[in-house]
């Protein structure tokens, strides 16, 4: 009997999944395996908002196995030892695996190509499991990946991708392969008390739930998606991240649907597969500016203390962060002010806000958040650097009635809009009567601090 075992690592679902379908054909029996190792723990990206999705995923998968007659082998340790292992007491010679673009994805690669050899097992690394496009499937002349989105997305969206794959009817197990008891989001302390829950199943169905609504799903995407309080983006961004959903799959279901809205939605997921291009051409960009601008961050502890806090005295900033604590996600145009404010109306370095967002959202991962934080500071692949997000502006015509802002700051609630958008406005009454505090800096002086230290005047 062949033995073929299947590495699950960001890519938990059974649906279109390149990688599980092909160890299924190629031998005669499968071990499902994930393992939980330390090193993810020890690089500080086993956060608890994450831990706890992932349990989700992993019990999601557990019984989508089960139905197919298999079971998930779950093990904790080194990864390449509890892989070599399984290798070991089932005499699997082949490991399947999904491509990553980390550079810890890279050196987990290479350790186990290494480790495999000796044992006479090979290691298959899949494209296109986790993103629609493999990095490096569309490149410029004479140039290694693409540094700006509109020339990508042109391409992008003219090439066309991999086959959307049927899940494999049946998946069997050999006896041998035994692993350790399931993950449980229970037992994961300091988790965001609004998290939503996780795994394959719930995937689907909020892919179905989002396809069929019609004031706030797909046919609305293209014209509200930057709708602050109205909830009608996807959310599917951390079954994304966890693999427990598609991109290629959901490409072909929004360009199903058609019209503007699935246009739009295609492409924010074409946007996530170009900073995994930029970040495997560039693996260095996750920690160092892509772009130097030659800035002198200021430290500001007392005021980046206050930012994460909620407490900044900007009122859409403080909904975003307080939003990003309770759920342990942020509606994306709350994401780009208060990332904004950070590094430009702060002048705070990227780093820091890009460190605090991966303390707690559950779809931060390495690619999208640190190359967006890097576009939304300039040091990226903004064509215009020096943009700086106005947040008065900003809420004024995105939270038109305030309502984002009542529902995340609610001691402001008495104050209406769009008066209650900027503190500047208020009178002195109205400042007492409400326990905020007083703006951090004032903006005018803030963009002129930006704007001198870029040698912008």
């Amino acid at each position: 009997m062949t033995v073929s075992v299947m590495l699950f690592t960001s890519d938990l679902r059974v649906h279109d999944q390149p990688a599980l379908s092909a160890a299924v054909r190629e031998a005669d029996a499968v071990v499902p395996l994930f393992v939980i190792d330390p090193g993810v723990h020890a690089a500080g990206f086993d956060v608890p908002n994450r831990r706890a999705f992932l349990a989700d995923c992993l019990t999601s998968l557990a019984e989508q196995l089960r139905e197919r007659g298999g079971r998930l082998v779950v093990r904790t340790g080194d990864v390449v030892e509890q892989v070599c292992r399984v290798v070991t007491a089932t005499g699997a010679d082949a490991v399947h695996l999904a491509a990553g673009v980390s550079t810890y994805a890279g050196r987990r690669e290479d350790r186990l190509r290494a480790a495999l050899a000796p044992l006479g097992c090979a290691l298959h690394v899949h494209d296109g499991v986790v993103t629609v496009l493999p990095p490096g499937r569309v490149t410029p002349a004479a140039r290694d990946h693409y540094a700006v989105f509109t020339p990508y997305f042109r391409r992008w969206a003219a090439t066309g991708h991999r086959e959307v794959l049927g899940a494999p009817r049946s998946v069997r197990v050999p006896a041998e392969a035994s692993g350790d008891p399931l993950p449980r989001r229970a037992a994961v302390a300091g988790v965001s008390p609004g998290l939503a829950p996780g795994g394959e199943h719930e995937g689907r169905r909020q892919v179905r739930r989002w396809l069929e609504r019609a004031d706030s799903g797909i046919e609305a995407y293209e014209r509200r998606h930057d709708d602050l309080a109205g909830d009608a983006t996807s959310r599917l961004s951390p079954h994304l991240h966890f693999g427990a959903l598609s991109a290629t799959e959901l490409v072909e279901r929004a360009r199903a649907e058609g019209g503007p809205g699935a246009e739009a939605f295609v492409r924010q997921l074409a946007w996530r597969d170009f900073h995994h291009q930029v970040l495997a051409a560039r693996p260095r960009s996750a920690r160092v500016d892509y772009r130097d601008r030659g800035d002198r961050w200021r430290t500001a502890e007392e005021e980046v203390a206050a930012w994460k806090e909620g407490r900044t005295g900007c009122p859409v900033v403080d909904a975003g962060m307080r939003q990003l604590r309770h759920e342990g996600w942020m509606h994306n145009r709350a994401r780009l002010l208060t990332a904004s404010y950070l590094a430009k109306t702060l002048y705070v370095d990227w780093r820091v806000g890009a460190a605090h967002f991966l303390d707690l959202l559950v779809d931060g991962d390495v690619a999208n958040n640190q190359l967006n934080w890097q576009w939304v500071a300039g040091t990226g692949t903004d064509t215009r650097p020096n943009r700086i997000l106005n947040p008065v502006a900003q809420a004024r015509r995105f939270d038109p009635d305030g309502s984002y802002v009542h529902r995340w700051v609610p001691e402001l609630a008495a104050l209406p809009a769009p008066r209650v958008h900027d503190p500047a406005s208020w009178s002195k009454e109205e400042r007492d009567r409400v326990d905020y505090p007083a703006p951090l800096v004032d903006l005018a002086e803030a963009r002129a601090r930006f704007e001198t230290a870029r040698e912008l005047r």
